[in-house]
């Protein structure tokens, strides 16, 4: 019994993972072909970038806040802590930063997205979009997919700043150093790379935030109940292979810019 179950899930697991590739692969393709829904992308920006400008405004801010409350606590123990604009800045542009308005765009937005999608399959709108000679993929997936990317490349450069804002108060009202070395540090030390770095990773988690959002709730089963399912499993799964392309990414750009 036990085999049976294991064997039951293994399947399942590839079969998703088969299917989720094509998926994100026509989605992909669709992106450089017309048509491109323009009056969708819009509405989709404003609800991706606008809506979740609060929220990554708040986590940059007061992980900003964090991580220099913590830095200048240990750097202090070597007599260091004016380098905490340097790892401040560094902390939140090469990693904290897009990882951190990721997760926060994923638990908003492949929720709703999932949601969204999956109300329109269990409704049979899908279906009549079909009926009627409309790709829903092309219309409604597509545009998500590009106002994510797009949103969240500008959430991540936002969450960025406010962090390193954010570090800076911590370190001149808390800490009581200097305002003005701790902006040198932190702007002396950037480089290119690590700015490239920090700016790539959004355009990868803005595609897996809203593919997987929207594969989910394309494949909705089950009514309302299923609604729910393909909800959570759209947070879970976007916000865990965040984290595991955040690592492939940051590999790949320490073996480029090592050399």
């Amino acid at each position: 019994m036990a085999l049976k179950t294991i064997d039951h899930t293994a399947k399942q697991v590839v079969l998703t993972v088969q299917e989720y590739s094509l998926f994100a692969w026509r989605a992909f393709l669709n992106l450089f072909r017309p048509p491109i829904y323009w009056p969708e992308f819009l509405i989709q920006s404003d609800v991706i970038g606008v809506g979740s400008t609060l929220i990554v405004c708040l986590a940059g801010f007061f992980t900003g806040c964090v991580l220099a409350l913590q830095s200048g606590a240990t750097l202090a123990q070597f007599g260091a802590t004016a380098v905490t604009g340097r790892f401040v800045s560094m902390s939140m542009i090469r990693e904290l930063g897009p990882v951190l308005t990721g997760i926060m765009v994923s638990g908003r937005n492949a929720s709703s997205m999932a949601s969204e999608l999956g109300s329109m399959v269990v409704t049979e709108q899908i279906d009549a979009m079909r009926a009627l000679g409309v790709d829903p993929l092309r219309k409604l997936v597509t545009p998500r997919i590009f106002a994510c990317i797009s949103m969240l490349f500008f959430l991540t450069i936002v969450a960025d700043a406010l962090g390193i804002v954010g570090g800076a108060a911590v370190t001149v009202f808390m800490s009581h150093l200097n305002g003005t070395q701790y902006f040198s540090m932190a702007w002396e030390y950037l480089r290119y790379p690590d700015i490239i770095q920090g700016l790539v990773k959004p355009l990868f988690f803005g595609y897996i935030i809203a593919s997987v959002g929207c594969f989910y709730g394309m494949k909705t089963t089950g009514g309302t109940e299923g609604v729910g399912r393909s909800t959570i499993s759209a947070v879970v799964n976007s916000s865990v292979l965040i984290i595991f392309v955040d690592f492939l990414i940051s590999q790949v750009m320490i073996e480029i810019f090592a050399r």
